[in-house]
């Protein structure tokens, strides 16, 4: 269990500091605040949220998976197929409850309000893939282990995944362009920095498409796709606009009470 968390660690850092660097030689669009301001609050809630994750499942998800799997729990422990398969299938559950948990957060107000964290940063870039209310973290936690313990997914998928997702988390958000040509065609497969930016925008319409946080094959699914936003990725408005890109609205205490302060209902 500790290598585990030594391995996402690792990516999680590479992964960070490689887009990162890359938004410093080649940045997308320019932030409103200095990137001081923003990223103390938005590396502080993701500490915040691990403190919090491991305090309401001490056991982490994959350590579930292997107390599900010691024990025979779950639907794929009760058929005989390849272990290859059973890891497929439980990597596109995985993936296809995230998507439908993002949606949710969306439709639901109690729980917009918590997500909403997440949106109304005023610039996109690679530590907005990490500024999450400690809530919706913990919230996720338990979504993610009703799946792996309904499924019987190993614990090595969910560490997988687990890898995965933060990694696509921290390449999407990051504040970088690619040509156009070559956004199209990725775009078949995966959530790019510009598709990821749609979602992130002030318009309802827009901010309601896209959910995928890797692939894109369940927004195209689920008819929640949307490959152009109204104005270019240059004028796109970007957050809440009951949140305006001020220091005031960047603060950790800000964030941490803004599910409860009533705006942008």
């Amino acid at each position: 269990m500790e290598s585990q968390a030594w391995v996402r660690l690792a990516v999680f850092a590479g992964v960070f500091a490689i887009m990162a660097l890359a938004e410093m030689v080649w940045p997308a669009r320019q932030s409103p605040l200095t990137r001081w301001v923003r990223w103390r609050a938005n590396l502080a809630m993701v500490v915040g949220g691990a403190i919090l994750g491991r305090i309401v499942l001490p056991v982490t998800v994959a350590g579930t998976a292997i107390w599900a799997e010691s024990h025979a729990i779950g639907w794929l422990h009760q058929v005989n197929w390849p272990g290859w398969v059973g890891a497929v299938m439980g990597l596109l559950a995985l993936d296809l409850a995230i998507y439908w948990q993002h949606r949710l957060f969306h439709q639901i107000p109690v729980l917009w309000r918590l997500h909403q964290v997440h949106h109304a940063d005023p610039h996109i870039d690679s530590s907005t893939g990490l500024r999450f209310h400690p809530v919706e973290i913990a919230l996720s936690l338990f979504i993610k282990v009703a799946v792996v313990v309904a499924l019987g997914i190993p614990a090595a998928v969910v560490v997988l995944f687990e890898v995965a997702l933060n990694g696509f988390a921290i390449f999407n958000h990051a504040n970088i362009r690619l040509p156009q040509k070559l956004d199209d065609k990725l775009g078949w497969l995966i959530i790019t920095q510009r598709l990821h930016r749609i979602h992130h925008s002030q318009a309802a319409r827009e901010t309601n498409s896209n959910f995928g946080f890797s692939v894109s094959w369940w927004d195209r699914l689920f008819k929640s796709f949307r490959s152009r936003a109204a104005l270019s990725d240059e004028k796109l408005q970007i957050g809440q606009k009951a949140y305006p890109a001020t220091v005031a609205n960047s603060g950790l205490i800000k964030l941490l009470l803004m599910p409860f302060s009533g705006k942008g209902d």
